[in-house]
């Protein structure tokens, strides 16, 4: 008998009439014969509600208490859930957290979960009971309660249905699923059959409000299908399913997002030494706050520049935390831009198929948009743009890449299905262990990549265009580019960076030295570099990643050249005669969190 999460958040439940309505949902699928669990968000409104009186009653309210209050608007509805099925005829129970078994640490209002029990849902599921958890919310092991921030809800239901095996956690809200990128913002926006999880990882820490990445990151290392649904459709019109496959094989880009609440900070003349990445990081993850791109330029005369954006709302602390940390280093300073956007384009295929990032750079280019900082991973190229062209910036890569027709042939939900099932079939025991630490970083790998070289164009002119001209030439040489760094402009002037097989240094060398002649710059470049990389599963949602990667690294007298991030890997270029070096430092240093 397949089993059956269907999570409901606030909007879909903000009155009765949505309760039932959601109620005859599970009814139909129970009747159907699928044991079914649901996750219930707050209704409506009621938890902002909940914090505004909280601000009514004192200034500065315990976090503890906080969690105390806020649990209350999801008991609220999973009561009224129960009370509405069992109206319609059908049995069901409703569970806080804490009577499910949900544990968490003590982190008041951010806690992570830690562990689930599965038999008091299980055997309610066996009685014939549809099961109402209360998403959200767990208790920590003195019995305080806990909330789980921001995405709770979709948290706490793709987490049970890993706990539980179930067949798909249906996620349903206020769209249709998953598009393109925003239809609010994009009229060309196309609702996708179907998503892989490291793609909507990357779509989900860049903006796109669907989901919450932390839900995603429990699906892909449980192998959880979710199917994002309108609840406001009372048919069986599927939405998007967000599983290991792809929509299709044969497009290089899934989605555009635009990320337009975010600032960037540059830390000017750091020291070109070991530990100095550490040390600024270290400071950010003290201040717990997760920093997104982060680009730096490769060092000249014994500095280089560091720039990473942050959310907006974190800039001030930021600052803060960079500024201790350039004193620390004896760094020239630190400067600020809130006036930034994001645009990123995403996609499997890009694994497979060369020349995203130059197609992507020929149409901001056309469109007049200068790039202000540039950082690739496998499958992600993100650029920076001034604030005001970042809507144009995410329509002009969305034409490109043609995402508002459907690709010729699209993976079917029964074929993402059948994937999530086979990758599934795991040692019983292996699983139960992940089980025990839901939510700790988990790396998949720590990686070594000795095939390439890193060709460097420096003081070349900070305009439109100048990333297209660069990558079109590097293209007519034949050359197939891997990792791509721009470094934050000064002056009007600009540094981009490449590692490229050591085969074709010189042919890129050759193609960047004629256009250096034409635009002005000067190449700097290394026959061979390696590359270091960690990639898996919480590398943003665990602020501490980069500072645990970047200490081992220096603690083993490995310097750092280039910088790439992505929501599930980060990669360094560095000596070729440290690789072996920092590969073994990397190894040692994630031993505990390695799968």
């Amino acid at each position: 008998m397949p089993l059956i999460v269907q999570k409901f958040g606030g909007t879909s439940v903000a009155d009765a009439e949505k309760i039932r309505a959601a109620a005859r949902r599970a009814l139909r699928a129970q009747q159907q014969g699928a044991r079914v669990v649901m996750v219930v968000s707050a209704m409506g409104k009621n938890t902002d509600a909940l914090v505004d009186l909280a601000g009514q009653v004192c200034d500065r309210p315990a976090a503890r208490e906080m969690d105390m209050l806020l649990s209350t608007g999801e008991q609220v509805s999973v009561a009224l859930m129960a009370m509405a099925i069992h109206d319609l005829g059908g049995k069901a129970v409703s569970l806080t957290g804490g009577q499910i078994g949900i544990r968490t640490d003590s982190s008041h209002g951010k806690a992570r979960i830690q562990s689930i029990g599965a038999e008091r849902m299980t055997r309610h599921l066996d009685e014939g009971c549809i099961v109402i958890a209360a998403g959200f919310q767990g208790t920590d092991d003195q019995g305080n309660i806990t909330t789980l921030g921001r995405g709770g809800s979709d948290t706490t239901a793709v987490a049970l249905a890993a706990v539980l095996g179930a067949d798909v956690c249906e996620i349903y809200t206020d769209v249709d699923g998953v598009f393109t990128t925003d239809p609010r913002i994009e009229p060309l926006a196309r609702k996708m059959t179907c998503v892989s999880h490291d793609e909507m990882l990357e779509l989900a820490s860049l903006g796109a409000g669907v989901m919450h990445s932390r839900s995603i990151e429990f699906g892909k290392k449980f192998n959880v299908p979710i199917h994002v649904r309108n609840s406001g459709v009372f048919t069986d019109e599927p939405g998007t399913v967000i599983g290991p496959l792809a929509e299709s094989d044969d497009r290089p880009v899934s989605g555009v997002a635009l990320t337009k609440n975010e600032s960037r900070l540059t830390v000017l003349g750091v020291p070109d030494r070991p530990g100095a990445s550490s040390t600024l990081l270290g400071r950010l993850a003290e201040a717990n706050i997760a920093v997104d791109m982060i680009v730096q330029n490769r060092g000249r005369e014994g500095r280089a520049d560091i720039s990473f954006t942050v959310l907006n709302s974190d800039l001030d602390a930021a600052r803060t935390a960079a500024e201790t940390a350039a004193t620390e280093l004896n760094a020239a300073g630190v400067a600020a831009d809130s006036s930034v956007s994001k645009v990123s384009v995403v996609g499997l295929g890009m694994v497979t198929q060369p020349g995203v990032a130059n197609r992507l750079f020929k149409a901001l280019a056309a469109a007049g948009i200068n790039i202000q900082a540039i950082t690739t991973s496998p499958i992600k190229v993100s650029c920076l743009v001034e604030q005001s062209r970042g809507l144009e910036a995410l329509r002009a890569a969305h034409r490109e890449f043609d995402l508002s027709r459907p690709p010729a042939s699209a993976t079917t939900f029964e074929q993402t299905l059948a994937a999530a099932k086979q990758a599934n079939h795991t040692d019983a025991d292996a699983v139960i262990r992940r089980l025990q630490a839901m939510e700790d970083l988990t790396i998949e790998q720590c990686g070594l990549d000795e095939s390439q070289a890193l060709v460097t164009l420096r003081e070349t002119p900070d305009t439109p265009g100048i990333a297209a001209r660069i990558f079109d030439a590097v293209a007519a040489a034949g050359v197939v580019v891997d990792l791509i760094v721009q470094s934050v402009g000064q002056n009007g002037r600009t540094t981009v960076a490449l590692t490229v097989p050591r085969e074709d240094h010189e042919k890129t060398v050759a193609a960047l030295k004629a256009l250096a002649n034409e635009i002005g710059g000067q190449i700097v470049s290394d026959p061979a570099v390696d590359i270091l990389s960690i990639a898996g599963v919480g590398m943003r949602s665990h602020t501490g990643v980069g500072r645990r990667m970047f200490r081992a690294l220096a603690d083993a007298g490995v310097n750092v050249e280039l910088i790439g991030t992505s929501e599930t890997d980060i990669s360094v270029v560095v000596a070729a005669d440290q690789g072996a070096a920092g590969l073994t430092a990397l190894n040692r240093a994630f031993a505990d969190v390695v799968r």
